[in-house]
């Protein structure tokens, strides 16, 4: 069974074609942005189909990363799962931009999937080596998540620059992980896969407050 992972949910753009059945990735792209994700990503889509010498329709399976992270990344990624799935009748399954972070190796038990999320906050997931939830994906201060994981060896796994952390990894995601994690989950309605930011954004914020 062929499956397709797309992550836009943060500065790189990660593609990839699975085949389940033998526990393989078969085309991979994994690349810091420099241009407009929205023209980048279908041409690596594509490419990555291509390259698995397999038709769209031979997909079966979506993974599709719901963030958090970039606001406009998210909802690139989130849209076009949203429409394979639909127009090809095709499964999909939400997955955590934050548990992404974590499926790289470390030596730790305990690892923080961490992204910027200013003004001292972080979105962080907190998770051990074999991506069970230790510590559900928030959005929470750096000292309040420093806090919480006081008395735990870790790590945190982000490719922001970080201040406040001794142990900090770069990302090496594992998608076969990600995937031997989720396969077995049911897939959603295509119409109610949504972004989760964990944060409103800030005009919500203003428009919030002017409400109240």
């Amino acid at each position: 069974m062929m499956s397709l992972f797309i992550d836009t949910s943060n500065f790189r753009l990660i593609v990839a074609v699975v085949d389940e059945l033998s526990n393989k990735v078969i085309s991979y792209y994994n690349e810091k942005l420099s241009g407009d994700l929205s023209v980048k990503v279908f041409d690596v889509i594509q490419t990555c189909i291509e390259q698995a010498n397999i038709k769209p329709r031979e997909i079966e399976k979506l993974y599709c990363v719901t963030g958090p992270g970039s606001f406009t990344g998210v909802r690139i990624g989130v849209t076009i799962c949203k429409t394979f799935a639909w127009s090809l009748n095709k499964k999909v399954i939400p997955i955590s931009s934050l548990e992404v972070l974590s499926s790289t190796n470390t030596n730790y038990k305990t690892i923080v999937g961490a992204i910027d999320a200013r003004r001292d906050f972080v979105y962080a997931g907190v998770y051990d080596e074999n991506l069970n939830i230790k510590h559900a994906d928030k959005y929470i201060l750096i000292e309040d998540l420093k806090e919480l994981l006081k008395n735990e060896d870790y790590c945190v796994v982000s490719d922001d620059e970080l201040n406040g952390f001794e142990n900090i990894v770069n990302s090496n995601i594992d998608v076969l992980k990600i995937i031997n994690k989720h396969k077995n989950d049911e897939s959603v309605n295509p119409h109610k896969l949504n972004p989760n930011y964990l944060k409103i954004t800030e005009a919500e914020a203003n428009l919030k407050k002017k409400n109240d």
